[in-house]
């Protein structure tokens, strides 16, 4: 089986196309089935062929006709059947290698086979197909071509009239050079003013940045301190939450019981007189105060009943003595009442401290809730990102998939045209081998021809010198002639003159 670079078509296929491509009017009418098979006509197949040669290369008919100019013949007359059919293969065989046909012959113009012609012509019309294909491309390209050459043309006379517009805004007139002079020195002054402005306004700018900075890192400073006297004080409030919170109720039984003794001490602080010992007591109450009226009864009465009385003295003596007991430890608790009361308004103004702390403690955290809040957003802003990129990115990968099986696909396609062209160029390489075979020798005959040049023109080269020399030499032989014909002439003058002067003396 012999494998082709296009497609073999059948008789009716070939008709066809040959009526639509290649033969037109009436011989395109009259082609039919029976001219190309079983039996092709060589008339039908020259008339399509020098068509074809026509189409494609713009060969007239004139030129199948006539006699090559290099052929030297004897008898030209005798080649003139010949010629038309010797012209055609020697177009034929240039072009059918191009069709992609490497082995026509002869034979095939003066004895066509079936098979080998609708091979030929199918060979032909593929490359018609094809030269028509490119020739559409290569128009459109160069309309596209010839419109940017335009666009082109266009933007540079537009480039070059915006360039002269700017050459001529650019330019001053003479009359308001001065004017524009005044006007630029003052621009240039109003610039300089407003550096200085910027540049200070810059440096006040750094100066208070630097200052809130200052500023804001003392706060932060006296806000850790504050933060840790308060956790100091915390700590404190705890050591001491157990004394500050059971003494008051003490110190106030404390307190009842003090005013209760006091009142006793009041009661019994009257002057009392005892019968045995004649002793007088004195109470630590002063003196203005009296004894009521059942305490001066109840004395009164002592001198009849001397036994209960002197039991009333030993109790009242106890109770004195608990009493002063406890006179003598009021001022030590009146001393650490103080120092609760002292601890108590510390506390209070640590309170305080501590509520403008939880203040701001409050604002920050309705900072951070904030903050946490836009934080919530943004986080849900980014998951719904996400989310999007997330279908993007599955997108992508099916977007990819498809582009890597059309990728694989174009490489399969590329691989099957890749082996095709690799077997369509090793016929070439056979071809080429033969071109350059026939380019060697055509070279070698360019080389014997360029050679035959270069002697011929080196003997043209002698001829001229040769000319020239004889040249000169006849200039100098004619030059030595015209001086002797002039000397000769002027010796004949003066021998006739001689000859006037003599005939004039002789006697008449």
């Amino acid at each position: 089986m012999e494998t082709l670079s296009f497609p073999r078509y059948n008789v009716a296929e070939i008709v066809t196309h040959v009526r639509n491509k290649i033969l037109t009017g009436a011989d395109g009418k009259n082609l039919s089935k029976s001219d190309l098979y079983p039996n092709p006509k060589p008339e039908v197949l020259h008339m399509i062929y020098l068509r074809a040669l026509q189409i494609v290369y713009g060969t007239r008919l004139e030129h199948f006709y006539m006699m090559p100019v290099k052929s030297d013949v004897m008898y030209p007359h005798l080649m003139e059947g010949f010629l038309p059919v010797s012209n055609l293969f020697i177009h034929l065989n240039s072009f059918m290698p191009i069709c992609r046909v490497n082995d026509f012959e002869t034979a095939d113009i003066l004895y066509p086979k079936a098979n080998r012609t609708s091979r030929f012509l199918s060979g032909i019309i593929n490359f018609i197909h094809f030269r028509e294909a490119c020739r559409d491309t290569y128009m459109e390209f160069l309309w596209q071509y010839k419109s940017s050459v335009d666009k082109m043309q266009q933007l540079n006379v537009a480039h070059q009239e915006a360039i002269m517009k700017l050459e001529k805004l650019d330019s001053v007139p003479a009359e308001e050079q001065a004017e524009f002079q005044q006007l630029s020195d003052e621009i240039q002054e109003l610039q300089q003013l407003l550096n200085q402005d910027f540049r200070q306004k810059t440096v006040l700018l750094q100066e208070r940045n630097a200052q809130k900075k200052s500023d804001i890192l003392e706060r932060t400073k006296h806000l850790n301190e504050l933060r840790l006297s308060v956790v100091s004080l915390k700590e404190v409030q705890e050591s001491l939450k157990t004394k500050i919170v059971d003494s008051p109720e003490k110190l106030k039984n404390y307190k009842e019981k003090m005013k209760d003794t006091s009142r006793s001490l009041k009661i019994l602080g009257c002057d009392m007189t005892v019968p045995s010992g004649r002793v007088r007591v004195r109470s630590a109450a002063p003196r203005q105060h009296h004894c009521p009226a059942s305490t001066r009864h109840c004395v009164s009465r002592r001198g009849s009943h001397p036994v209960s009385a002197f039991s009333l003295q030993q109790e009242v003596m106890e109770k004195y003595e608990v009493y002063r007991d406890s006179v003598d430890g009021l001022p030590s608790c009146q001393l650490e009442v103080q120092l609760y009361q002292k601890k108590i308004q510390e506390l209070a103004e640590n309170r305080e401290k501590l509520a403008g702390v939880l203040k701001e403690n409050l604002n920050l955290e309705d900072q951070i809730e904030s903050g946490e809040s836009e934080l919530k957003k943004l986080k849900t802003e980014e998951n719904s990102l996400r989310r999007l990129m997330n279908v993007k990115k599955e997108k992508l990968a099916t977007a990819q998939f498809k582009i890597n099986k059309k990728h694989e696909d174009v490489k399969q396609y590329k691989r099957t045209v890749i082996e095709d062209c690799n077997k369509v160029q090793e016929k070439r390489g056979a071809v080429y081998e033969r071109i350059t075979t026939i380019n060697q020798e055509i070279q070698k005959v360019k080389f014997a021809i360029q050679q035959l040049k270069d002697t011929t023109e080196r003997e043209k080269l002698k001829s001229q010198e040769i000319f020239l020399t004889l040249k000169g030499a006849l200039e100098k032989y004619h030059e030595g002639i015209g001086k002797a014909a002039e000397e000769g002439c002027a010796e004949l003058e003066g021998k006739a003159a001689e000859l006037r002067r003599r005939m004039a003396t002789l006697p008449t």
